[in-house]
């Protein structure tokens, strides 16, 4: 599984806004159990002596970071720099207007502050904290130098590093959904840097150049759901993003050649430790890897011989090496990486172990199964590749409880068998290098877990011999719905959506 989102621990509302007599301002009014987060302002609806008001609303959203550790602690998610964080917030449509062409800015909260058990947005009359003038009980809002201040207390430009603590989205219509990559303030907020060695949340508010005393224009309202809601797949979510993808070539193994890029002559394999039915490392490489070589294979198939040469690249260090480098991936897992030259022999073993001479100090830790070399052909090329797929392991419903991995079947359209073919062997899937998964709820499309490409490549599936897969935690899903997976396959550079859709429910 490569997302894991992590839900708001408390959020809430603030405001100076005025109260419905348009004569007292809501700075003490609380909104801190609102199924409804808002960022507003408002100019000139009320003259005096000093001038046409200005009004503010922004909002406040903390996640639990600590288990964001706890789980890295467990392997859940990967380490700093493997994994990205996301700040998502759902728009929520109402009967008021809608801004647009403006921006948001998030930034990272300086204080400690509270929740609040408010609920009313319209007039303001629950007094708690925290409000636009106090963050806790009757704990003002501070700065670094303890200077009072309204609205909030963030890291600003007198800060240190503040550029690494500022984010912004621009909004164009006003119904966008928001979504940041705040991955450098959560890592900062776990590994407790200085100045965000504490995580009091996120702020979020319009850009200074947009509140009414410099603009002089109001942008009224920008609503969002907040972690009360009862649309639980549209609450404030930290999500994690990572490539889990794992692409073992055991049963694509193709000889190195001329016609490809010297990148697509690395195969990759992997070596799966499973003892008693769960993952394990290997107690003598543990965490740090071994050795690989590769031998002929007998007529018994069985490893013969010498190990064989390989060209410098992927785990080879040195043209003409016999071992291969192969790292720890995760509990369990280890891989490896290489070119294969030797066009005489076209069936080979894989043997991992330890120590580069083979002798009584060395441990053979694992023999893989036979490998057949196929070889690329120019001329085999297919500008028109199509497909048809089929999870061959889809159940009707799931539960939450359950993390399930999905496999999929996927030949070619055209497809002709011989009756041979039929009777005397299985029909093989196609391997396709990159492919991703895509969910919707069925009742309004609403897209639950969309195609992630691009960059972080978090939705790719994985592949090995029996096929593509991909593994997904049914705890992100709302009960009692049906929802519906779709693929996406890259063919000759371009993301070709596929035909067939796969439905299931979740209990």
């Amino acid at each position: 599984m490569a997302i894991k989102r992590y839900f708001a621990t408390k959020d809430n509302t603030i405001t100076n806004a005025y109260k419905s007599n348009l004569v007292t301002r809501g700075v003490s009014g609380n909104m801190g159990q609102s199924d409804i987060l808002e960022v507003f302002s408002i100019y000139g609806q009320v003259s005096s002596s000093s001038g046409l008001s200005s009004e503010l609303a922004r909002i406040l959203i903390q996640f639990d970071t600590d288990a964001i550790d706890t789980d890295r602690t467990a392997g859940t998610i990967p380490a700093s720099g493997s994994v990205s964080f996301f700040l998502k917030m759902y728009d929520a449509e109402h009967t008021q207007t809608t801004p647009k062409d403006f921006t948001l800015v998030v930034s990272a909260v300086s204080q400690s502050w509270s929740e609040g058990l408010g609920l009313d947005m319209e007039n303001y009359t629950d007094l708690d904290s925290s409000n636009w003038l106090t963050s806790s009980g009757a704990t003002q809002w501070v700065n670094a130098a303890a200077t009072v201040l309204s609205g909030g207390s963030y890291i600003t430009g007198s800060d240190a590093e503040p550029l690494e603590y500022t984010f912004t989205q621009s909004f164009d219509t006003g119904f966008e959904n928001l979504e940041i990559d705040v991955s450098h303030l959560v890592e900062d907020w776990i590994a407790e840097t200085v100045p965000v060695n504490n995580n009091y949340g996120f702020g979020i508010q319009l850009t200074s150049t947009l509140e009414p005393a410099i603009a002089e224009e109001s942008y009224y309202t920008k609503m969002f759901f907040a972690r009360d809601s009862q649309y639980v797949l549209k609450r404030p979510t930290l999500e994690a993003r990572w490539d889990s993808s794992k692409k073992d070539d055991r049963d694509s193994f193709y000889l190195s050649s001329s016609l490809v890029p010297a990148g697509d002559n690395l195969m990759k394999l992997y070596l799966y430790n499973i003892v008693r039915g769960n993952l394990t490392n290997i107690p003598a490489a543990g965490t740090e890897g071994m050795l690989v070589s590769i031998y002929s294979a007998s007529q018994a198939s069985l490893p013969i011989g010498d190990k064989l040469f390989s060209p410098v690249g992927g785990g080879v260090v040195a043209t003409g090496d016999v071992n291969i480098t192969a790292s720890w991936v995760e509990t369990g897992i280890y891989s490896c990486s290489f070119a294969y030259a030797s066009s005489s022999i076209t069936k080979i073993f894989d043997v991992w172990h330890s120590g580069s001479g083979g002798g009584a100090n060395s441990i053979q830790y694992h023999t893989g199964s036979v490998i057949s070399i196929k070889t690329y052909d120019s001329e085999d090329y297919n500008f028109d590749q199509n497909y048809v797929s089929k999870v061959t392991n889809l159940r009707d419903t799931y539960s939450t409880r359950e993390t399930a991995r999905f496999r999929l079947f996927v030949r070619k359209k055209d497809w002709s068998p011989t009756i041979y073919t039929v009777s005397s062997k299985a029909i093989e899937t196609s391997i396709i290098q990159d492919s991703y998964y895509q969910v919707a709820r069925v009742s309004d499309g609403f897209k639950v877990i969309p195609f992630g490409t691009g960059s972080l490549n978090y939705t790719r599936l994985s592949y090995d011999a029996s096929g593509s897969y991909f593994d997904l935690g049914m705890n992100m899903f709302d009960t009692d719905t049906v929802y519906e997976m779709s693929f996406t396959f890259v063919i000759n550079g371009t993301y070709v959506e596929q035909a067939q859709k796969f439905r299931f429910r979740v209990e």
